[in-house]
């Protein structure tokens, strides 16, 4: 089990070094032996873990997607409809310096997709969780929606995040995200008034 836990742990490293890579001098620079310098380890020793580029890369991005499922899942609920659909979708938006580097890091996996097939499955699975959690935010919204109006407002909902997370993104660093979060809670108030179910 130790030597398990080490690999992991290891794994984990090396995927920090590459999103580390990335934001400071973009995807481009993501090598084998540059992801081994930002890690502080022998290429050699990285090889042992990720033979190629591509394993790489695709360990990192899968590893990033799970950290930020397990935040949301991790969300404590108040049973406040407005304010847990507000906390479970701050999460979806680079409103800290931690998330913000995150989302670069998510835009730029992204991207390379086209070139390296292994992420397209990862890169679905997240848009897929993504639109299953918009989905779940609009039924503790607005429960009483039908089907149809329920899938409209969820990719609305979706839309609007992307929006708001690349607004947020192509702002200064040190900007006041404020806006971004009362225009989230303006559209919460506007799905919560769509509810047909007697409070």
């Amino acid at each position: 089990m130790p030597r398990r836990i080490d690999l992991d742990r290891r794994r984990a490293e090396l995927a920090e070094a590459v999103w580390a890579t990335i934001r400071q001098r973009g995807i481009g620079a993501v090598s084998v032996r540059t992801v081994a310098a930002e890690a502080g380890v022998a290429v050699g020793s990285l090889r042992h873990v990720f033979p190629t580029r591509s394993e790489l890369l695709r360990f990192s991005a899968d590893l990033m997607a799970r950290r930020a499922t397990e935040r949301i899942i991790a969300t404590e609920l108040t049973g406040d409809p407005e304010a847990d659909a507000l906390a479970l979708l701050r999460h979806l938006l680079p409103l800290e310096a931690d998330s913000r580097a995150e989302l670069d890091v998510n835009l730029a996996l992204i991207a390379e997709a086209p070139a390296l097939p292994e992420l397209v499955p990862i890169r679905d699975r997240t848009h897929a969780e993504i639109q299953t959690m918009c989905e779940r935010v609009i039924e503790l919204l607005a429960p009483g929606l039908p089907a149809t109006s329920l899938t409209r407002e969820a990719a609305r909902l979706f839309a609007l995040i992307d929006g708001l997370a690349l607004h947020l993104l192509g702002q200064a660093a040190e900007s006041d995200p404020g806006w971004a979060v009362e225009i989230l809670r303006d559209e919460i108030a506007r799905i919560r008034e769509l509810d047909a179910t007697p409070r």
